[in-house]
């Protein structure tokens, strides 16, 4: 079974490869797509369902124990994340066709998505922090090539400015774990954890613990490190968008989450109080930017920032509570953002626009966009029954528990202005008079996948008497780092 654990980023590397093969023959690599990344869902449903029932399952390559070889570990978290990675690629890998112009299909975006899905995977499942560096620009380079793709002016300008500010917290990322390196003796992430509470170097610990946080906050968009990211994420396709929007700041914020429960524990009054502060002036700001622009796209991309700031909210007050709704908000803002991309994907392509002022009335020519608009809006804002609501009930539960009622206060606000700010885009867009000037565009194929996502989100929420166990459990296996440490160091 331990062979197991790296099919999830093997598969999506050989599709691919294969996908490289028949780039001219789109047809082709479209069917391939599909059929490749639905059977990378089921297998990791299969490795998910398995990990929540029988534990952790460590790969040891090359038959080197830990923590002398690379170990890959597939622990409740980490096949969640998978699991829901691979729930959304699968819709954007059937919007890609009815999105993308047959030029950008033929210049490999099928090859850079699979490519992009193994990275994002193996920093999920890796145990090994410098192999976690090495996810990481596996799916940066990925994400070079789909940025890249189209090549237009505006799209060349901010991939210029994506690239550089990446690889400059990448340098900081892989100089910080030499550090951590010479203090320790080691890089996989259960031996550090180990380590750290033996060495007597606390300060120098707790300072290369800050600038892994500033390397992963860059990663993950957080104030006052997030101003490359917006315009960034609007100027590829609407999929390329959702994917990066999805994925990319959840890979920092998944790193943050694992390394601040696992290894960096000993200082926590230190810097999971100054995490609070982050996740409050995250909020603040993220919202203020989604409120200041007409921009459809730019209301989404600013909106993934608040989102951050309730995750690392919950890290910051570290309590059962609060890292279940941590959890819970981190699955739910992966599949809710996606589709609100996709969205917005489909609002500019049948205005011909994607500033608010100049569009109107859609709701007489596409009903159904509007109320999936609407539907997505309560969803992301945290309204009952659905999902974002049970996320932020455990985040503000574990909050008022530890007396953090300033924050509570900061995220209620926040909340209600990102329903405002989605509201905003139904309002002005949708209401209003027909402009006849605009001709009914056919939106087959688009609105399916956008469904298939706003379903699970609903199931997240409407089904929470079932997910809320299994999330329960990871955030208490969360607080007891010595399990993960145990089951890979087989002690």
């Amino acid at each position: 079974m331990s062979n197991f654990v790296v099919l999830p980023i093997i598969i999506p590397l050989l599709a691919g490869i294969v996908t490289a093969f028949f780039n001219k023959k789109v047809v082709i690599s479209r069917i391939l797509t599909k059929i490749l990344i639905i059977v990378n869902l089921l297998f990791t449903s299969f490795l998910c369902f398995y990990v929540l029932q029988n534990g952790n399952v460590i790969l040891e390559t090359g038959s080197w124990p830990a923590p002398y070889g690379i170990v890959f570990v597939a622990d409740p978290l980490s096949v969640l994340l998978v699991l829901t990675t691979n729930v959304l690629a699968v819709a954007c890998a059937f919007y890609a066709p009815h999105s993308l112009s047959i030029k950008k299909e033929k210049h490999y975006f099928y090859s850079f998505f699979f490519f992009l899905i193994s990275g994002v995977s193996g920093a999920f499942l890796t145990g090994d922090l410098f192999n976690l560096f090495v996810f990481f620009e596996v799916l940066l380079m990925a994400s070079y090539g789909l940025i890249v793709l189209g090549g237009n002016k505006v799209q060349l300008r901010e991939s210029l400015k994506y690239v550089l500010f990446n690889l400059f917290s990448s340098v900081i990322f892989v100089t910080t774990v030499a550090f951590l390196y010479s203090v320790v003796g080691t890089v996989n992430m259960a031996q550090i954890a180990e380590r750290v509470q033996e060495v007597e170097q606390q300060g120098i610990l707790t300072t290369i613990g800050i600038v892994l946080f500033f390397v992963f906050a860059t990663k993950a968009a957080l104030f006052p490190l997030y101003y490359w990211m917006p315009h960034s994420y609007i100027v590829p396709n609407p999929v390329i968008s959702a994917l990066f929007g999805a994925l990319l700041t959840k890979v920092g914020l998944y790193s943050i989450l694992r390394v601040f429960s696992l290894i960096f524990v000993f200082e926590i009054n230190l810097t999971h109080y100054f995490f609070i502060w982050i996740a409050g002036l995250s909020m603040i700001f993220g919202v203020i930017g989604a409120l200041s622009t007409n921009n459809i796209k730019l209301i989404i991309a600013y909106n993934v920032i608040p989102a951050i700031g309730f995750m690392i909210m919950g890290i910051g007050i570290f309590n059962q509570d609060a890292m279940s709704g941590t959890v819970y908000y981190l699955i739910h803002d992966m599949i809710i953002k996606t589709a609100l991309f996709l969205i917005v994907g489909v609002i500019t392509y049948v205005a011909g626009t994607s500033d608010l002022r100049k569009m109107s009335g859609l709701i007489h020519q596409y009903p159904a966009l509007a109320w999936i608009l609407f539907i997505s809006a309560f969803v992301l804002s945290g309204i009952p029954p659905f999902s974002g609501f049970i996320g932020k009930l455990l985040l503000f539960r574990g909050s008022v528990a530890n007396e953090e009622i300033v924050i509570v206060i900061i995220a209620l606000i926040t909340s209600l202005l990102i329903l405002y700010s989605i509201l905003k885009i139904f309002i002005r867009g949708f209401w209003g008079e027909k402009q006849e000037s605009i001709e009914k565009k056919s939106t087959k194929g688009l609105i399916a996948p956008i469904v298939f996502l706003l379903a699970f989100s609903v199931a997240l929420g409407v089904g929470a008497e079932f997910v809320y166990p299994v999330v329960d459990s990871v955030s208490a296996y969360l607080l007891q780092p010595e399990i993960y440490i145990d089951s890979v160091l087989k002690e």
